[in-house]
Parts: C-alpha cells; structure tokens; sequence
C-alpha cells in the first residue's frame, strides 16, 4: 500500500515534523510543500521576513530532493488542488500552528490532521493542567514549574537546581558602566547561497511588479534557513554566549542590541529546532559547568516556560481573545511606526529600537515590551492593529507568538487574564536599563516641558487615563497613589493631548 503523502507547512521544516517514531508520518511518505503567494498578499510583512521563511521552505525543499513536491500557487487552495489532482489524494498534515489553518485544513475532505510538534506538551495535557489551576488563574509561574518536573529539567533530587525555581532577580542586571557592548564572541552567521538569490530576485520582481508590499530592508539573511545552520547557532550560543546571557537578560545597549541573547527565536519557530535539545544542551552546559545556573534558568524559562505557556494559551483562550481590548484602546497606528520610520523619531530609545526592527526585523524582549510596546500602550493604540503590525514586522512572529504576547503581557487587552499587571513605565527604568537616555533630546526625569521625556510623561497620563482599574489592582495602586503627588499634572496632561499626533 502507498504511503499518503505528508503535507509540510513552512514553519515545519525540522525532522521531528517527518518522524513516524512519534506520531509523525510515515517513513516513507512522499512530501508535498505550497508556496502560496497570497500568504505575503494579505499583509505587509517586513522584507527580511518573507525572505527567512521562503529561503528555509525552498532549502527543505533542496534537502527533501526527489521525495517533495514543491507547488508554487496562487493560494493554498490551488496549490493543493493541483497536487491531489481530481481524485483528492488523501494527505496528513501535522498540527498547524494558526487557527485559520487549522479551520481550512479541518474543513478538507481526505486529510488527516496528526498531533501538534514542536512544543514540550501537548494539548491534552495542557488542558488537563489547566482544569486543575484554572481557579486560581493560568499563571507562568504555576505553568512552568509543573513543566520543569514533568520533563526533569533543571531537576535535583526531587527539587529545583539550586535550591530556587526562579533566578529572576540574578537576571536583571544594567549594562555594564562605560561600555557600548558586551565584548562577548559574535553570534554565529549565515553564509547565503544560491537560493537565496533566487529567492531576492523573487521577491524583488513581485515587489516591482506591485503584486506584494514589503517593510524594513532586507539582506543579508542574519537567521538560519536550515537545520545545519540552527544546530551551528545553537552550538556558538550554548558554547560561547550562554554564560554571559542571564545577569544582562534585561539590558539594551544601543550599539549591541544582541548582547547575548540567542536568536534562536526564528529558527525555533520554524521549526527547525525543537525545544527539548536546546533546553537539554543549556542544562548540560551547566552540568558541564560551563554556564552558570542563572543564565541556564533564564534561557530555560524563556522556552519551557514563556514559549510553551504562550502556545497553549493561544488555544485555550480561544478565538474570541483577539478582539480583547479591555482598556478601551482605539487610536490607530501612526504612519512612521507602520512604516519604520526610526528617523522621523526623537526620543533615541524608540528611534534606536525602531531602526533595529527596520534593519534586521528583530529586537529581543526588553525592547519590544518595554518600548515598542510601552509606547503603544501609553498612547492608546488599538491591540488588534498593535499584534498585527508585530507579527509582520518581526521574524520570529506568527499568529500564536503575538495574540497572547500583545494583547495579553503587552497590550494588557485582556484585562489580566494572563498577567498581573499593565507593563509600562517611565523613562526611569529605560535609563537604568540602557545607553540609550545619555544623548536624547530628551530627560527621563522631566514629566513637562521641551524636554519631557515621552514615556515618563506618558506613563503618567495612562495611570491617569485608567486610575479607576489601576487602583483596585494590589500592583499597581501605590503607583496611582503617586498621582496626588503630582503638582504638574494638569500640565502634563495638557501636553500629552498636544503632541498626541506627532512622534515622540
């Protein structure tokens, strides 16, 4: 009997996704992968990152040699109709990683929709931790430490390594005083080849024949496109970059805005890597001793923790969590920030961040929560437009990484769902935290005037704007409380309506 062919997404490109050992298809099942133009169509995505997920498609591909079909097509739809033909070959497709996926690919006759990959713990026993602390709220921390001790991660004798199931408090360390980068060895590199000529040449063609619109610069490719390249990055990071990652997790440096972060975020996401090996190869290399434990800890929670809980809680909540917007924010992204326009922008911080987005599509947490998203919060930016405008401009974004990162910790659309609080502040903790604040037009300290700092005044504005929530909220009421303190609010908030339309 022939194999059913296995239909590839391109966010499915590691071996695990092929594997029959668990649950994958079978070992000799032919592979079919659509390239379907109306997926760069729908929206405007950053330029780097339409050519990252095109060159890996099209390198699998290479690899898979005689065994894939590659269909190139308009749609999914007609791709597919040319690759079944009309007796509609029966097909297995593993999980896909978006609802509007898996409705379309749910909704066809003769496929098979096999188990969800790439991911610590599958949906059956998300939902069966979930029903036992739904009560109390679906928390990480909760989450995390029940993944820890069902995949004996970071384990001795029964308890956390280190006696602590948290080293947050090790991980938040400024940059080092007087020093523009951390000096630590390079992160590895891709070399680009000849498909990643084809695949510019492409995307400058459609580009210029106006059928897709890009954003951001593209090139040269900074991200792995193949399974050699993510397992070569991953290597230099757990070898050379992992012992320095922990303390300076929270920092940003204007001139070294990768510090020692892993960039691991694209190709996992691609499925190029799974998550047991890097969270196994960051414990050996504390095993080893050749990193400390909380930059071990950190990197773990980062996947087990923060990556797992955010994939499941784009499921559970459901669809519906996409039109969350608990704070009533409507104001419609600006034109320099849809378009990465970083020099239309004077506070250096979000200038700097920006022109990051714009060159690479990438910035790591700290940025993206506390400027990118800072700002819109602060400014009362639509959560709908705000998750879109990250999943395109980002490379390692996808509908499941940006609904919950954005609406839920960014946006705090829904409300606390799944976090605490709101996450904002002052240009106060960007100072302590950065370079960035030295040479700005603007002071962290100065709530009013020419040179009022936009998030130190915006910060205040929106606990004003939302001081009835706030205050009922045990994390955040001291700060509302500060308000009274304030002989110049008034003023401040005068300001704030002033310079609404204009960049910061």
């Amino acid at each position: 009997m022939t194999a059913r062919p296995h239909w590839l997404f391109g966010d499915q490109l590691g071996p695990h996704f092929l594997d029959p050992r668990h649950g994958g298809p079978d070992a000799q099942a032919p592979v079919l992968m659509i390239e379907a133009r109306s997926v760069l169509r729908r929206r405007r995505f950053h330029r780097a990152k339409a050519h990252l997920v095109l060159s890996a498609m099209r390198h699998r591909a290479a690899e898979l040699g005689d065994r894939v079909r590659y269909v190139r097509a308009e749609t999914y739809a007609e791709g597919l109709a040319k690759a079944r033909g009309r007796k509609r070959v029966p097909l297995t497709v593993c999980h896909p990683t978006s609802r509007r996926a898996l409705e379309f690919v749910g909704a066809l006759d003769g496929v098979e929709v096999l188990a969800a990959k790439g991911f610590l713990v599958s949906h059956e026993e998300f939902s069966g931790w979930a029903g036992r602390h739904g009560g109390g709220g679906l928390r990480l921390e909760g989450f995390y430490r029940w993944v820890r001790e069902r995949h004996d991660l970071l384990m001795d004798a029964g308890g956390p390594a280190g006696g602590r199931w948290n080293l947050d408090q090790d991980n938040r360390e400024p940059p080092p005083r007087g020093r523009t980068a951390l000096g630590i060895e390079e992160p590895w590199r891709p070399a680009e080849d000849a498909i990643d000529d084809e695949v510019r040449h492409d995307l400058d063609r459609w580009e210029k024949a106006g059928e897709v619109s890009f954003v951001g610069r593209d090139g040269p490719r900074l991200f792995p496109a193949t399974r050699r390249e993510a397992l070569t990055a991953l290597r230099r990071f757990t070898a050379h970059r992992l012992p320095d990652f922990g303390r300076y997790e929270d920092a940003m440096l204007a001139a070294d805005p990768v510090m020692s972060h892993s960039l691991l975020s694209a190709p996992l996401n691609l499925g190029l890597l799974d998550p047991a090996e890097c969270v196994g190869r960051a414990e050996q290399a504390w095993r080893d001793g050749a990193a400390p434990l909380n930059s071990v800890e950190g990197f773990v929670r980062q996947i087990a923790g923060w990556r797992e809980y955010v994939w499941h809680l784009y499921w559970h909540f459901g669809e519906e969590y996409r039109g969350r917007n608990a704070l009533g924010h409507r104001e419609p992204l600006p034109g320099w920030f849809l378009d990465l326009d970083a020099d239309a922008v004077t506070a250096r911080c979000l200038s700097t961040v920006l022109a990051q987005v714009r060159d690479t599509g990438w910035t790591h947490h700290i940025p993206r929560l506390m400027v990118l998203g800072s700002r819109a919060l602060q400014d009362g930016w639509d959560p709908a437009a705000v998750t879109d405008w990250f999943h395109r401009c980002f490379v390692d974004g996808y509908d499941w990484v940006m609904l919950p990162n954005v609406v839920g910790m960014s946006q705090y659309a829904d409300g606390g769902l799944m976090t605490s609080k709101p996450y904002t502040s002052g240009g106060a903790y960007i100072n302590k935290m950065s370079d960035l604040c030295g040479s700005c037009a603007y002071r962290p300290t100065e709530r009013t005037g020419e040179r009022a700092c936009p998030y130190t005044a915006g910060y205040w504005a929106f606990l004003h704007r939302n001081r009835e929530r706030l205050a009922g909220n045990h994390r955040t009421a001291q700060a509302v409380r500060g308000l009274d303190r304030l002989s110049d609010l008034p003023e401040l908030l005068a300001q704030a309506g002033r310079r609404k339309d204009a960049p910061p």
